[in-house]
């Protein structure tokens, strides 16, 4: 085989393969204080959005495709029930800043979508990718420390599994956990 087609051959079985298999954070990691653009341009920092209450964190491969609707849509349509834990969402993937736009105000949604082109949020958190997709995942951090974490999230029962995780650890968590 020529040194070309070694090269390409390696090159194809990069891309194909995604990044190598990522650590992702492990329950009681503090929040990584990255920043990224959301749809609107704004810089959100992480560290600091979550850094009281609650705060989703949920990973999707790319804007507008069937699967991600579902999951966003499911956030959406239980939007006010998540409420009740003062729950906020961020959702994170390479798309560009005006594909995030025109996903949340094609399907109403009422949370920030972060334009994470460049893949800090992704590396931060230890999601592997295919191809530049991140894999769909979810964290969920209470005062900026993560509590649950799915790492094979549901499209369509996204929002079911977020609350019997705050559920679950409401009755345990009452106590502040360690300052990040």
């Amino acid at each position: 085989m020529s040194r070309i087609a070694k090269n390409l051959a390696s090159l194809a079985s990069a891309v194909f393969a995604g990044n190598p298999p990522a650590s992702p954070l492990a329950e009681g990691a503090c929040l990584p204080a990255v920043s990224q653009e959301n749809q609107d341009g704004n810089l959100v920092n992480l560290a600091e959005t979550g850094a009281s209450g609650y705060l989703l964190v949920y990973f999707y491969p790319k804007a507008d495709t069937p699967g991600c609707t579902k999951q966003a849509c499911s956030l959406r349509d239980s939007y006010a029930a998540l409420a009740r834990y003062n729950l906020k969402i961020l959702g994170v993937s390479t798309d560009t800043a005006d594909a995030q736009k025109a996903f949340k105000d094609k399907f109403s949604l009422p949370f920030d979508l972060l334009a994470d082109k460049d893949a800090t949020i992704v590396t931060a958190f230890g999601v592997p990718t295919t191809m530049g997709f991140p894999k769909r995942q979810a964290f969920l951090f209470n005062d900026g420390k993560l509590i649950w974490r799915d790492l094979a999230a549901s499209t369509v029962r996204q929002a079911d599994d977020i609350t019997a995780a705050i559920d679950a650890v409401i009755p345990t968590g009452s106590a502040r956990p360690p300052d990040c």
